[in-house]
Parts: structure tokens; sequence; C-alpha cells
């Protein structure tokens, strides 16, 4: 009877492990599954910003100091790589330069006015709400990750599988600033 009674308790403290494991692994890739999803904003945005520069090019060229600044952040966030925070701040320095290319049309009316630049600001403002989404959701998956991988008793499970705890990808100060554009 004894036997019986180690026998369950065993049993259950087994299953208890792997459902807090098999908790572990779905959060782990939930995380990485919106990682992907921003990813595939990001590279929305990064096609996106040539056809804009251009559409810009030919109304202010003579900008070409924004326009320059445009394709360099670009270039910068494409080579970011795979590191939330690295990524966050190379696409929150592309950011800023976007918005003071939307700031420099605001100085031509004609720009402004054009079909081709109006649908590719619509369609940026589009990609800009999914990336933000994304990372919203990216980033309640990282805290519930994080939370499990601290919490007793999954962390002693996590440190076992050697689960390791991800980084927001958090907007940075800059980027809630209001763009100032001089001329």
């Amino acid at each position: 009877m004894i036997l019986l009674i180690i026998l369950g308790i065993i049993t259950l403290i087994i299953v208890y492990a792997v459902s807090i494991y098999n908790g572990l692994v779905k959060l782990k890739n939930q995380a990485e599954e919106a990682w992907a999803s921003i990813d595939v904003q990001l590279k929305r945005r990064h096609d996106l910003i040539p056809n804009l520069v251009e559409t810009v090019k030919g109304y202010a060229g003579h900008e070409k100091e924004t326009l320059t600044k445009v394709v360099e952040a670009r270039n910068m966030a494409m080579q970011a790589g795979g590191n939330p925070e690295k990524r966050a701040e190379a696409e929150n320095f592309l950011t800023g330069t976007l918005k003071s290319l939307f700031a420099l049309s605001e100085s031509y009316p004609q720009l402004k006015a054009n079909e081709n630049f109006l649908q590719l600001q619509n369609t940026l403002n589009e990609i800009e709400d999914n990336i933000q989404n994304a990372r919203r959701y990216f980033n309640a998956v990282v805290r519930d990750l994080n939370i499990k991988i601290e919490s007793f008793p999954s962390n002693i499970l996590a440190g076992i599988f050697n689960f390791k705890q991800k980084e927001y990808f958090e907007v940075d100060e800059k980027e809630k600033e209001t763009v100032t554009v001089k001329f």
C-alpha cells in the first residue's frame, strides 16, 4: 500500500514536471514565432523605403542629407541581426529618419499631393501599425516566458534545461519625441 502511494506521488511529480517543461517549450516557441512576425514586418518596411526615397527625390532632390540618412538607417537596420536590443536600436533610428522624411514632405505641397507618395505613406503607416502590434505580442510572450523562467518551481526545470530569459523589443525614448526639421 505504501509503495502504491509513493509511486502515485512520483507519478504526479513527473506529470507536473512534464507539464512545466512543455509550458516552457510552448512559450519559447511562441516568442520565436512572435520575433519572426516582427522580422517579416520590418522586412516589408525595408523593402518599401527605396520606393519612398525615390519618390521624394523627384520632388525634393536637393534635400540629399535627409534622403541619405534614410538610406543609411535602412541599411543599418537590415544588418542589425537577431538580437532584439540591437535590432530595436537600429529600427528606432530608422523610424526617426522616416519621421524626418515625412516632415520634409510638409514643405513640398506637390509631393504631399502625389498619389504614389500618398500610397507609399499609407502602406508605411499600415506596416508601422503591424510592427507595433507584433512588438506588443512579442513583448507579452517574452514577459510570460520570463515570469515562468523566474517562478518557482518552473525555475528549477528552466535551469536544468537551460531556458534563458529573452529581451524585450523596446521603443527608444528618442522615438517618442516629436521630430523637428530645420531648413
